[in-house]
């Protein structure tokens, strides 16, 4: 039988091979990237973590070194009832380990009630530190990051954020030293016990403020999405915090 190669059905069939020729190609190229891609999300996680501790070292080092300065991991509730804390080697298969919950995942899809908060116990030089995770809404994607608190459960000892599409000098710079290094020495609570959060301030906090920091330039609706973060999210831990 012979074949018309100038025919439709030809370029039609033909088409439609090399579809599922490159659709299959891609499918295995998604396969053999994802414990690739798994691998280098953890690392990152890691490094984010240890960050707000001070610590600042790759993604592979991170790998290394974060068993050294994160003791327990412990999942709290809405309610901020914990669950038993979990130490050691990470399983990527365990649920219960507070390591593998995918905040971004939650906050899409499940209600602040519904949502499981992980808890770090950390340890650096002697001293004890704890590190939250937060998710939040910017200008136009999602943002997210980690606030260490000292060991009164109430001193800023570092924070680390970052983004997806925020725009590029402006919303994003929360992303950057300059405003990252304002968060240490913030608090969360007032001399009397009142959660107050840390708000970013158009201009800056008043003297004698201490809970607020300076605003991103142009960055209006990301500043005060970081704001909003901060305060839902860490309300929700408020009475494991002052327990």
């Amino acid at each position: 039988m012979k074949f018309d190669k100038e025919g439709n059905g030809f370029t039609f069939g033909f088409a439609t091979i090399m579809v599922v020729i490159v659709a299959t190609l891609l499918s295995l190229a998604a396969i053999t990237l994802k414990p690739y891609q798994q691998k280098n999300k953890t690392a990152e996680k890691m490094q984010n973590i240890l960050k707000t501790l001070g610590v600042n070292v790759s993604r592979d080092e991170a790998t290394k070194v974060f068993g050294s300065y994160v003791k327990q991991r412990i999942i709290l509730d809405y309610s901020a009832n914990a669950r038993p804390a979990k130490e050691g080697p990470i399983d990527p298969l365990d649920k219960e380990d507070a390591f593998n919950i995918d905040m971004k995942k939650q906050y899409r899809g499940k209600s602040w009630e519904d949502r499981a908060y992980p808890l770090y116990v950390c340890e650096k030089d002697g001293n004890q530190y704890l590190v939250m995770p937060m998710v939040g809404k910017g200008l136009w994607g999602p943002i997210w990051g980690f606030i260490a608190l000292e060991d009164d459960n109430n001193t800023v000892f570092g924070a680390s954020f970052n983004h997806k599409i925020e725009t590029p000098g402006l919303g994003a710079e929360i992303n950057t030293a300059d405003f990252q290094d304002q968060f240490p020495g913030q608090k969360l609570f007032d001399a009397t016990g009142k959660f107050i959060s840390i708000e970013v301030m158009k201009g800056g906090a008043p003297e004698g403020f201490e809970h607020g920091v300076d605003a991103i330039t142009g960055g209006t609706i990301t500043s005060n999405g970081v704001t909003a973060m901060i305060k839902q999210t860490l309300k929700v831990y408020q009475p494991y915090l002052q327990q």
